[in-house]
């Protein structure tokens, strides 16, 4: 493979728009090219690279996730931190990809879908624009759920626009959890030198967190939004 992809050539080596390379150039996911004059080009590193994102995000990654795996990946324990992300994610895969278009989602959720909405979710990862009317749908699961809700009546833009506030919120749930696990499992496991022998041992804490996390999460969620309900009703009555 030339040494010398200019990012047209880029875009098509990977499957990727220009659009999409540019926007992942911008976030930091990919490093700078070799500049000639005012022209960039882009080597096989970056070509792996690219595909290494696109892997991860099809994997159940946030693109702010994929960022901060990415981050330190030049030294061994940033390769292995990565190595080891892929292998727990393994048995949560989220459904395989879909490719469809922009014109079948507004049909599937019975309303128009915004261009902009759709820059929206591709900013959010739950989507890639493949240029014309085709779309890339990294998560279907969470895009059916957006869409029943569409149906119930929701406007796209809210529905949207609430979802990206979830996933903040969750993110940083999961950051609580994955905290915890690095200054205790994972810190040990470094300070003694990452030893071969307990890779299956910190795999194995890491299974048994996921799940138990997420178990967590929903009985948390459940009380809360049964709160919730309950104060939107008796606000609701109170104003009548």
């Amino acid at each position: 493979m030339s040494d010398d992809l200019t990012v047209d050539q880029l875009a098509s080596e990977v499957g990727m728009t220009v659009r999409n390379v540019r926007a992942y150039a911008a976030r930091g996911l990919l490093p700078p090219p070799r500049l000639v004059g005012r022209t960039g080009y882009y080597s096989p590193d970056h070509v792996a690279r690219l595909r290494l994102v696109r892997e991860m995000l099809a994997e159940g990654y946030t693109l702010v996730a994929v960022e901060r795996a990415l981050t330190g990946t030049a030294h061994p324990a940033g390769e292995a931190t990565l190595a080891l992300h892929k292998a727990l994610l393994s048995p949560f895969q989220p459904e395989q990809p879909e490719e469809t278009t922009a014109t079948a989602l507004a049909a599937r959720a019975g309303a128009p879908v915004d261009p902009g909405l759709l820059d929206l979710l591709a900013d959010m990862g739950v989507v890639e624009l493949l240029g014309g009317d085709r779309v890339l749908v990294l998560d279907p699961a969470l895009v059916a759920a957006g869409l029943q809700v569409m149906r119930l009546g929701i406007e796209p833009g809210r529905v949207i626009r609430a979802q990206r506030r979830v996933t903040e919120l969750v993110e940083q749930a999961a950051e609580v959890y994955v905290s915890m696990f690095r200054e205790s499992v994972w810190a040990d496991f470094v300070a003694r030198g990452m030893p071969a022998q307990d890779w299956l041992a910190v795999q194995d804490s890491v299974e048994r967190l996921q799940p138990l996390a997420a178990q967590a999460l929903l009985a948390s969620f459940r009380t809360a939004m049964a709160d919730a309900v309950t104060r939107a009703v008796e606000a609701e009555a109170a104003s009548r």
